[in-house]
């Protein structure tokens, strides 16, 4: 595989809005903050060795800063899947004797140790993914409250518990919750380091082993987590890596995973789920999204309007949740797309380490490439521009400016197609029963957005929206933050839940078991059937009087 070409772009946007000048870049041009990035070989060997690899041969993850290579990365056949399905089998059985308090006490660790490391994460994350440090910063906290919130609920969500009994007092019923087994986790690169980790903590607290694969462009920031995690005191084997297509390992995984959890494009979701299925193991799948944002006529236009570049430029727009269709009420639309227009012109532009860059690159000349094509897609269809619009190779190879459209119709590719980078179209609306019915048309239904100062009413409008997230007031974090709460998709944008006790419970196996006393649930001695079945009736009607379950 050779280095993405870098794009040859075409300038700053057109259009009133989007004029040279519009969107501010680098304030020195002949300054490169990137020119001296690399990693020590040693720090590369250091987490490349974690992978489980056995063929010889490499391939290297690239910087977004540059285009330029970062590392060498060993690659897995399905031979080393196997073996490493094997290692993390046996590293479970051990890990599944031990108890939720030692589990717990190692997650803990990892807790502090993701806040003494975080401004090495962080860089990590920046490297690897090419977005500012104020998002990269967000995945060592994530995955700190992740570890947090498991290690202290592992009792509430995994001790054994009672449950009503067939008859009240002669039956005593427990639940136990059981591990899979070996769970596979494939992540993406759009948050390397939180998806990396944050679906397989839980499945550690319950005492599972995991086999892992994460996506290829972020490989580094997966494996500083693998570090991590042996540095808390989790046992090596009991995490294992391998590297590779997915075309080629994903099979070779599911053919060997007790369960399996998938975050990425929806095509892949479906391919998973029947492979799945055809082994009878469940499976969880985050997938693609349209996510809509309702600007309700009450709303508070600036903090609406400093939501909305959040919600919508965020990781440079390559994060599931984040906006693309942004439905604004005509009593509020010029004067809050003025303010949206004048927030996002006043972004700064620059790729880089340090603090201060209020949005990064895309990650690939592939993910560019899909941002350019939907964009003039849409012009060449008669949308119009208000800002952006437009690569800016100057700041980076694969720099694609914040864009807001406006006038996007359902022939145009961005109308329901997903774009994942920083464009968001926006559409009026006079009725909210209309809002709603366009925010859930098209198949996805993963997170929304909706801005109102009347908090009831907004909750009320939410239950209607068909998505697995709303958040009030805010764009995404509220409830991307909130661990005790599930999150997740409906319809196309996937099944199963993260976070809450629904992200540990699909790592368990409920286990009913029962204990009979003193009587028998059959006929007593020279009693008939027929009689018994008499006697069974009686008692259920008196129990049914006696308001008992």
């Amino acid at each position: 595989m050779s280095a993405p070409e870098p794009t040859g772009g075409s300038g700053r946007g057109a259009g009133p809005l989007g004029a040279p000048g519009a969107l501010r870049g680098p304030a020195d041009p002949e300054h490169d903050p990137t020119a001296s990035y690399a990693l020590e070989p040693a720090q590369v060997r250091t987490l490349t060795e974690r992978v489980v690899s056995s063929t010889g041969r490499s391939e290297p993850t690239y910087c977004p800063f540059t285009g330029q290579p970062l590392a060498m990365i060993p690659q897995s056949s399905t031979q080393d899947v196997e073996r490493a399905y094997a290692r993390a089998r046996r590293a479970q059985e051990r890990w599944a004797a031990t108890t939720i308090d030692e589990r717990a006490a190692r997650l803990l660790r990892l807790h502090d140790l993701l806040l003494e490391r975080q401004a090495e994460i962080t860089d990590m994350v920046c490297w690897e993914s090419g977005k500012a440090r104020k998002h990269a910063f967000d995945e060592p906290l994530h995955v700190a409250l992740t570890a947090r919130y498991y290690a202290r609920t592992g009792h509430q969500h995994l001790d054994t518990t009672r449950k009503a009994g067939m008859v009240p007092g002669l039956t005593r019923v427990e639940v136990n919750r059981v591990p899979k087994g070996v769970v596979g986790i494939i992540s993406p690169w759009n948050y390397p380091f939180t998806m990396a980790l944050c679906d397989g903590l839980p499945a550690l607290m319950a005492g599972n082993a995991v086999v892992h694969k994460p996506d290829a462009q972020t490989m580094l920031s997966a494996l500083l987590g693998v570090r991590l995690l042996e540095e808390a005191g989790i046992p090596g084997d009991l995490w294992q890596v391998v590297a590779g297509p997915g075309p080629e390992l994903g099979p070779a995984m599911i053919a060997r995973s007790d369960y399996v959890c998938f975050t990425g494009s929806t095509a892949t979701g479906r391919l998973i789920a029947k492979q799945c299925a055809d082994r009878l193991i469940g499976c969880s799948l985050e997938l693609g999204g349209k996510n809509p944002m309702l600007v309700l006529r009450d709303a508070q236009i600036d903090r609406a309007a400093e939501g909305a570049v959040r919600a919508s430029f965020s990781n440079a727009g390559q994060l599931c949740v984040s906006m693309e269709r942004m439905f604004v009420a005509d009593q509020i639309y010029d004067r809050f797309v003025a303010r949206f227009v004048e927030r996002t012109r006043a972004m700064k532009l620059e790729t880089g380490l340090d603090w201060g860059s209020d949005m990064g690159s895309l990650i690939s000349q592939q993910q560019l490439d899909t941002v350019v094509a939907h964009i003039e897609d849409a012009v060449a269809k008669g949308a119009r521009v208000l800002i952006g619009g437009s690569a800016r190779p100057d700041i980076g190879p694969y720099y694609f400016e914040p864009t807001i459209l406006e006038g996007v119709t359902p022939g145009m590719t961005c109308f329901g197609d997903e774009t994942f980078g920083p464009v968001i179209a926006l559409y009026r609306f006079h009725d909210e029963a209309d809002a709603v019915a366009r925010a859930n048309a098209g198949g996805y239904g993963l997170n929304a957005s909706i801005y109102s100062r009347d908090g009831a009413r907004a909750r009320a409008l939410a239950r209607r929206i068909r998505c697995g997230t709303v958040n009030i007031n805010e764009a995404y974090a509220a409830t991307f933050g909130s661990i005790d709460s599930p999150m997740g998709g409906m319809a196309d944008s996937g099944i199963g839940r993260r976070q809450g006790s629904e992200g540990i419970h699909r790592y368990t196996e409920s286990q009913s078991v029962a204990t009979q006393r003193l009587i028998r649930l059959a006929p007593m001695l020279r009693m008939s059937d027929e009689s018994y079945a008499k006697a069974l009736t009686a008692s259920m009607r008196l129990l049914n009087k006696l308001g008992r379950k």
